[in-house]
């Protein structure tokens, strides 16, 4: 196909201007920005990116399973990669799945722990039992048994305007001695704002005594990723968007459009793959807005935000499995181009925008048909979605994917953050009051999932 009859097909699935995998995927009323005095900036890092080829043609493989479906195997270049006008290589064959549907599960009863939230972001338990959940205006609000706490936890001085706030939190993996929480959250810094992941320690059930762990993120109106989550190896993982500036995503000397390693207290572990110094892990990323760790294998799984027609396409959103120094191509390359120097995604979506949030494994019995299973929440798609994987995956193994499942499309809106609780139930949180859903009685609320018997 030439790149003018390329370029015209894809012009088609652009979708209007906005955050989320060409879907206008994330976005808030703006708010009046905080002044906050940032520490000094951090050295700058280097780095160097190989050039990108340009060309390479593919062929798809596919084999039977028992039970009837395709398998497609993702270690298999699928497809053909066409360069567009302004150098981004768009490739691979669409990997969709041989089985997708939309489902309301009649195995599973959804039920409103609380509600009344403002743009809940993310969420967290801690070993007491309570249920920590941020707000992207600037709270951290607590849920303990079953009752919202009328006094926010801590109230911290955002910029909120856009698609900014306070959004990823995460609790320390020893909490009960160690008993912090992490946050990342924008901020105003002179005319542009920027992004900051700091800690804040529990004291008599109040958030005080902050320390800034990673200062100065660039920061913009959208694209600010900031999903934290620590892995088994006690390491803290932080997504970083490109902030709107595509070039920044391809610099290993940027912390934009990156997933970052740090240790607890914001040192750099020693063996991050770009040396002692950086806190980047991977790079390449437009606009990371989900992160789980599959229990199984130990691997760290990523959400994705497509383009929004900023280089000419839209839709593409992604599932990325994230390795050491990995390169995921935005904006040199987009979809499952095949090149040496690029990570393809485990999932991609060229034909509609999905855009993901939040992700988890679901490792609980309680729902015994989804145990083992990889969940995301969608923005604009306002759905919860169910991946189903080969249970042979490995870090030296690429992943495949079976079968892929809208849960509840339309009927809850728009979804932020998905988390599995203790109790074993799946609990999501909504996301209709960030000025691109429409709030329903009660929202923005957390949902929480479980058997219709319990």
């Amino acid at each position: 196909m030439g790149v003018r009859l390329f370029r015209s097909a894809m012009l088609a699935l652009i979708a209007s201007v906005g955050c989320g995998g060409g879907s206008g995927g994330d976005s808030a009323v703006p708010r009046a920005p905080a002044t906050v005095t940032p520490p000094a900036t951090r050295p700058p890092l280097t780095a160097t990116v190989p050039p990108p080829v340009r060309t390479s043609t593919r062929r798809p493989t596919a084999t039977p399973t028992a039970r009837g479906e395709l398998v497609i195997d993702a270690s298999e270049p699928t497809g053909v990669v066409t360069e567009l006008p302004n150098g981004t290589l768009v490739g691979g064959a669409p990997r969709m799945p041989p089985q997708y549907r939309v489902t309301h599960p009649t195995e599973v009863r959804v039920e409103t722990v609380v509600g009344g939230l403002e743009v809940p972001w993310a969420m967290a338990f801690a070993p007491d039992g309570r249920f920590f959940v941020s707000e992207r205006p600037g709270r951290i609000r607590v849920v303990h048994d079953g009752r919202l706490d009328p006094e926010p936890w801590v109230t911290l001085a955002v910029n909120a305007s856009g698609e900014g706030g306070l959004m990823g939190l995460a609790l320390d993996p020893g909490f009960q001695s160690n008993p912090w929480v992490y946050v990342c959250y924008t901020f105003d810094a002179g005319r542009l704002p920027q992004n900051r992941i700091s800690r804040l320690r529990d004291i008599a059930g109040r958030g005080s005594g902050e320390q800034v762990l990673l200062d100065r993120v660039p920061g913009a109106a959208v694209h600010d990723g900031c999903r934290l989550k620590f892995g088994p190896d006690g390491k803290l993982y932080a997504t970083t968007g490109d902030a709107t500036q595509r070039s920044l995503a391809q610099q290993v000397s940027s912390l934009a459009g990156k997933v970052l390693r740090l240790n607890s207290d914001g040192s750099v572990p020693q063996d991050n793959p770009f040396g002692p110094t950086s806190p980047v892990y991977s790079y390449g990323h437009r606009n990371p807005q989900g992160l789980a760790f599959d229990p199984h294998s130990g691997s760290l799984f990523e959400t994705e935000h497509g383009p929004s027609g900023e280089v000419g396409i839209g839709n593409h959103d992604e599932v990325n499995i994230i390795v050491p120094g990995g390169n995921y191509g935005w904006p040199a390359a987009i979809g499952a181009p095949g090149l040496a120097q690029y990570r393809d995604p485990l999932l991609a979506y060229p034909q509609f925008a999905v855009p993901p949030a939040g992700a988890t494994f679901y490792s609980a019995t309680r729902i015994p048909e989804w145990s083992g299973n990889f969940f995301f929440v969608s923005l604009r798609g306002e759905h919860l979605q169910r991946v189903v994987l080969d249970t042979t995956r490995s870090r030296a193994i690429a992943i495949e994917r079976l079968f892929e499942e809208r849960i509840y499309q339309g009927r809850y809106g728009r979804l932020r953050d998905v988390i599995e609780g203790p109790d074993g139930a799946l609990y999501v949180s909504t996301s209709n009051r960030d000025g691109r859903g429409t709030p329903r009685v009660d929202d923005d609320r957390i949902l929480r999932l479980v058997p219709p018997g319990d």
